[in-house]
């Protein structure tokens, strides 16, 4: 049986959890949207192997939240994940961020829609989206789109669609359709990557360690130090 250990520090929210086969036996996460992966990661893995009465060496793959996200939330799951892979010399299996989150709503029971729009904050009125059905099949692929009160018009025309993630919020006095619903509380984490990472794990779907990067979507912009004096 499989012993894949997942990571996922895409937003605000830094989870991690080790799963044997298709059930996680171990879990640890921080939803207090601090941006805290530098803090939490290395100690979560630990833990949660620990937890699991493993040890690294048992470890099959480690599957990582790809993007897109937050840059620097993406380059410290990434590199955490490469670097677990190389030590252990195991293979390393990328899920899509805002699959997997659709694939949080869809199995909380929780969010009942026609169409499944998982969104990422990107800054001001920007988000990372993709439109999924009820299966989790992909309608529209993942973007970065500036929301405005037409944004989706054909989905909403169609049927229900449901908007969650942390870019969510900032839609929701925007898009003003009948058949627009939003979900506060769908955040992502590893239980949505579970399956697909069992799923490409099985099929030997694995990344080149050498030049696997994160799905970025967009070039990184520094923003100026807030601290006092730097330039």
């Amino acid at each position: 049986m499989s012993n894949i250990l997942l990571i996922e520090t895409a937003s605000k929210v830094c989870s991690v959890g080790l799963a044997e086969g298709n059930k996680i036996i171990a879990l640890r996460e921080d939803k207090s949207m601090q941006y805290s992966h530098s803090t939490f990661l290395t100690t979560f893995i630990e833990e949660v192997v620990k937890e699991a009465g493993s040890a690294f060496p048992k470890l099959d793959a480690v599957s990582v939240s790809m993007g897109p996200g937050s840059y620097t939330g993406l380059r410290i799951g990434v590199s955490a994940a490469k670097g677990l892979c190389y030590a252990l010399d195991i293979p390393l299996i990328a899920i899509n961020t805002l699959k997997s989150l659709a694939a949080v709503a869809v199995e909380s029971g929780n969010v009942h829609a026609d169409f499944f729009v998982p969104m990422i904050d990107a800054r001001r009125m920007e988000v990372y989206n993709a439109v999924y059905d009820n299966s989790l099949s992909e309608i529209r692929e993942t973007s970065a789109e500036i929301i405005d009160e037409n944004a989706f018009s054909d989905f909403l025309e169609k049927g229900k669609v449901a908007f969650f993630g942390d870019g969510a919020a900032k839609c929701r006095d925007v898009i003003k359709h009948s058949n627009a619903v939003f979900f506060d509380d769908i955040h992502p984490g590893v239980k949505g990557m579970l399956n697909f990472a069992l799923e490409k794990f099985i099929q030997k779907q694995f990344e080149d360690l050498a030049y696997f990067e994160p799905f970025y979507l967009k070039d990184f912009v520094a923003g100026k130090p807030k601290v006092k004096g730097l330039l």
